[in-house]
């Protein structure tokens, strides 16, 4: 990521954002052009925006994995005169925002009472305080206009596509099960053999697909939405933040969120999300139900 010229003759200083919300666009729309490890420093203060508020420069360096010099060049590259003048706005923001996931983890720890031991039980334990940290940012940073605007998608489009590899392959799969019992027409995007990439090809602007990944990013995922977007096929993404390239070629973006656990990354908060979508989607093609959306099964039950 190279800095911006902040003097000389014929060259105009770069004003620096003076919001978080402008901060996180500025810092969005440069990452695809920044050096890798800009790009780092980048996700750690998007991911992190309570503890670059309080930390010091060394600590954020170090949990960021870079060095302190760094950081400086990072602020200094979007127009502040160093890095602790950038963190006056995520300090500002502090003042009004919601906690964030590490603080939620924090305090659920000490809520149910920490322990040390690493049975089995105990990783148990720490991955439900994880999800039920991931739930409540879920409910309390989702905003009901996405919502609206994502069902709206799914029930005016002609069919609807699904994409979804690696560990967000489970989100698409259960989203292909409850769509095909709403009797829509629903297409998974199948990786097998190497086609989902020719399947997409087809998607009209008519049709809508929904997209799942999370760091690290499908390539093939990638690939399919930034062609989806070209032929301006309307995009519902599930991902981990704004610097997902998901992100940038969405209609909505849900930003989900979730602490990375050793190799596994918890699904709860983006099942539920996926969960919310096909009952707000059922309740708006089945109005004469009384407001309660009736999912049928395959044994004919609802569900």
């Amino acid at each position: 990521m190279a800095g911006p010229s902040r003097s000389g003759k014929g060259t105009a200083k770069l004003r620096p954002p003076d919001t978080y919300e402008r901060l996180t666009r500025a810092i969005t729309e440069a990452h695809p052009g920044m050096s890798r490890g800009a790009q780092q420093i980048a996700r750690y203060l998007l991911h992190n925006p309570n503890e670059v508020a309080l930390a010091s420069v060394k600590t954020i360096a170090g949990a960021a994995g870079v060095h302190s010099s760094g950081l400086v060049r990072f602020a200094q590259a979007l127009g502040f005169a160093g890095f602790r003048e950038m963190q006056r706005v995520f300090q500002t923001r502090l003042v009004t925002a919601a906690p964030g996931f590490a603080e939620r983890v924090s305090a659920l720890e000490d809520e149910l009472g920490r322990h040390a031991a690493k049975t089995n039980l105990a990783f148990l334990r720490d991955l439900v305080i994880r999800d039920i940290a991931a739930l409540r940012n879920l409910l309390e940073t989702t905003q009901v206009d996405q919502l609206d605007k994502a069902i709206d998608l799914l029930a005016k489009a002609k069919r609807i596509y699904l994409v979804g590899q690696l560990r967000a392959l489970p989100v698409a799969s259960f989203l292909r099960y409850v769509l095909a019992m709403l009797r829509r027409e629903v297409v998974l995007l199948d990786a097998a053999g190497g086609l989902a990439t020719e399947q997409a090809k087809i998607i009209a602007p008519d049709c809508v697909l929904v997209a799942v990944s999370f760091r690290y990013y499908a390539a093939e995922v990638v690939g399919i939405v930034e062609g989806a977007a070209r032929r301006r096929v309307p995009v519902i993404a599930i991902t981990d933040g704004p610097l997902s390239p998901l992100a940038k070629s969405a209609t909505v973006c849900f930003d989900v969120p979730e602490d990375e656990y050793a190799f596994s990354r918890s699904l709860a908060a983006s099942m539920c999300l996926a969960q919310t979508l096909v009952i707000g989607l059922a309740h708006r093609l089945q109005p004469e139900n009384g407001g309660q959306p009736i999912i049928p099964s395959a044994g004919g039950h609802p569900r």
